[in-house]
C-alpha cells in the first residue's frame, strides 16, 4: 500500500493523480523484481527535511528527498520524505514543471528502495538513466493504462 501524507510543516499534500501514480510506482517496482509493501510518502517543508536530515542522518544540509528503507526481501517498505519547496526550486532550476520534477523525485525514492545508490558519479548516472526510463512509463493523457 502506498500512502501520501503531508507533514504539518506544509499546508497540504501536492495535487497529483494518486491512483495513476501508485499504479506506475508498482509497475516500476515490478520491473525491478520487487513488490510494494508499505510505502509512505511524507511531503514536507525545507525546514522539516533539514530537521530529519540532522536528527537521523547527522547531515546538516537541505535536500529534496530522504528515503528510509525498511525493505524485506523483494517487498518494498519505506518512508520517503520529500521537500516540496526544494522540488519546486529544482523544477525552476531545471526548466521543468513542478509536476514533472515531483514525479522524478517520487520514483527516485522507489529506485532507492529497489537498491539503486547515487553517492558515486557512476551510480548517479545510472540513477538518472533509471529515472528517465521510469518516467517514460508514466501514463500521459491519451496513454492511460
Amino acid at each position: 500500500m502506498i500512502t501520501y501524507q503531508n507533514d504539518p510543516s506544509i499546508p497540504r499534500v501536492p495535487r497529483f493523480p494518486r491512483r495513476t501514480t501508485s499504479k506506475w510506482i508498482a509497475e516500476v517496482a515490478h520491473l525491478h523484481g520487487k513488490k510494494i509493501g508499505e510505502v509512505a510518502y511524507i511531503f514536507c517543508s525545507d525546514e522539516k527535511i533539514l530537521e530529519v536530515n540532522r536528527q537521523y542522518l547527522q547531515h546538516d544540509y537541505y535536500t529534496d528527498i530522504i528515503t528510509f528503507d525498511y525493505t524485506e526481501g523483494d517487498v518494498l517498505n519505506g518512508d520517503i520524505f520529500i521537500s516540496t519547496e526544494t522540488v519546486r526550486s529544482n523544477a525552476e532550476s531545471y526548466g521543468t514543471t513542478f509536476e514533472e520534477e515531483l514525479r522524478r523525485i517520487v520514483i527516485h525514492g522507489i529506485l532507492h528502495l529497489c537498491g539503486q545508490e547515487d553517492k558515486q558519479p557512476d551510480d548517479r548516472r545510472e540513477m538518472t538513466r533509471q529515472e528517465d526510463e521510469a518516467l517514460g512509463l508514466f501514463p500521459t493523457a491519451g496513454r492511460e493504462r
